[in-house]
């Protein structure tokens, strides 16, 4: 049955394939292989599932390849959008601060006016109150002038009488009366003096209370005006400072804690952001004065939120494209295969990258060390440490003081690494922390 069945193949094959036969020839002998038409069916047939196998094999290579390749490709878009919003925030983030810095200087120029304004409404004041006692004094002598005058006239009547009742005559004291009489006219023309200066004092107080009418009605503006600024200028600031508070506390950090660290670095007296101090002579502080000083203790604080935020790792150590190797957590050694805590953040790009510290610190360790390779690690602030390591160049030395945004090292793969990267450490009292939670809690920050 096999045998008619493989007939039967060879029968058919053998429309298409002729048999063949390979001649061995030799020294002495001479062999040959035969080639039947069913063999060489199967050889066609195994040659056309190999090429086969060969088109789909490549095809699926190169489809791969074509899909890594825009995956990278789709990686570097995301990185590329997120540093231009980063610059746009950034350029926001200071299109804020220099509106919040004109609005401060604003401020201070309509503080000096208003105390300015102050100084000469007391001072219209101080002038209106000694006019006003000159007045009161002014009138006294007047009522008393005109007392004397009308003693004087009653007593030189009652003279008069008396003369005329003892001679009969009004001229027998002719030298008297006449002093008399000149004395009156004395009296009468200081009393027209002291009227005069009456009136002119009168029209003097109108003009000073007209004068104070119009100083108050100036100061009423500028109160108003005040009102507008200062709420400007509050509105800034709690849009300023309400992103920072929020970005402490998505970390848990306090707000109240770093200020008063920060604080007690920062403890020279002077410069403007010194409570507004204006004489009230004893009196309580008014609510203007009262709401200069709160808007100076929120620019103060905002200011030393600032300053904090430099002192912790909130910043990115590559600002060009880079790719996530490896993220903080348990993870699969690369080297040693073992599963192993991995304390830090590995971010890839060529060999070179520049790397930038995250933070103000100093330097506590910059050298080579162990598996880490070409370390740097930066101490800074509030028990903070970062570390940058598997570095191919260190650019900073040891003591060092480091601002963030300043260039520490070039990215390599020295130590125990499988290609250019820096691997990223962020501790706290020793403890290494997710650098990703700081970076991402500032990311619509700075």
């Amino acid at each position: 049955m096999k045998t008619r069945i493989k007939g039967r193949l060879n029968a058919l094959a053998a429309r298409h394939f002729a048999e063949q036969r390979l001649y061995l020839r030799s020294d002495n002998t001479t062999r040959y292989f035969r080639l039947t038409p069913l063999t060489q069916l199967g050889l066609s047939i195994a040659g056309v599932a190999l090429f086969g196998w060969l088109i789909f094999a490549t095809s699926a290579f190169m489809i791969g390849m074509l899909s890594a390749e825009s995956d990278r490709a789709q990686v570097r878009l995301q990185q590329l959008d997120y540093e231009t919003r980063l610059t746009a925030l950034s350029a926001e983030r200071d299109q804020r601060a220099l509106e919040a810095q004109q609005a401060q200087e604003r401020f201070y120029v309509a503080l000096d006016q208003i105390s300015a304004q102050q100084s000469a409404l007391l001072a219209s004041e101080d002038r209106r109150k000694e006019l006003e006692t000159g007045i009161e004094v002014i009138q006294r002598t007047l009522r008393k002038t005109i007392r004397e005058r009308d003693r004087a006239e009653k007593q030189s009547d009652e003279l008069l009488a008396e003369l005329q009742s003892a001679t009969g005559k009004l001229s027998t004291r002719y030298g008297e009366t006449e002093e008399i009489g000149t004395t009156l006219d004395y009296l009468n023309q200081a009393l027209a003096e002291t009227v005069r200066q009456r009136d002119q004092a009168r029209i003097a107080a109108r003009k000073l209370e007209a004068r104070v009418a119009e100083l108050k009605r100036k100061a009423r503006l500028m109160r108003e005006r005040n009102q507008r600024i200062f709420a400007r200028l509050e509105t800034a600031v709690n849009v300023s400072i309400k992103p920072l508070r929020k970005m402490f506390e998505n970390v848990g950090l306090s707000t109240d804690k770093l200020i008063k660290d920060v604080r007690r670095g920062y403890t020279g007296m002077g410069g403007p952001l010194l409570p507004a101090a204006v004489s009230t002579k004893g009196t309580p502080p008014d609510a203007m004065t009262l709401r200069a000083n709160d808007l100076l203790v929120k620019l103060d604080n905002l200011n030393m939120l600032r300053i904090a935020a430099r002192r912790i790792p909130f910043a990115l150590p590559v600002r060009r494209s880079y790719r996530v190797t490896s993220k903080f957590g348990m993870r699969k050694h690369p080297i040693t295969g073992k599963y192993k805590m991995h304390e830090g953040y590995d971010m890839a790009a060529p060999l070179g990258t520049p790397v930038y510290a995250t933070a103000d610190g100093v330097v506590s360790f910059a050298g080579w060390a162990g598996g880490y390779g070409r370390v740097i690690k930066i101490r800074t602030a509030e028990g903070f440490e970062t570390r940058f390591a598997h570095l191919s160049k260190i650019r900073v030395k040891k003591g060092q003081r480091v601002s963030r945004g300043d260039r520490i090292g070039d990215m390599g793969s020295s130590g125990r690494s499988t290609g250019s990267h820096v691997h990223y450490e962020v501790r706290i009292g020793g403890k290494a922390v997710n650098p990703i939670k700081y970076i991402k809690a500032a990311r619509n920050v700075f």
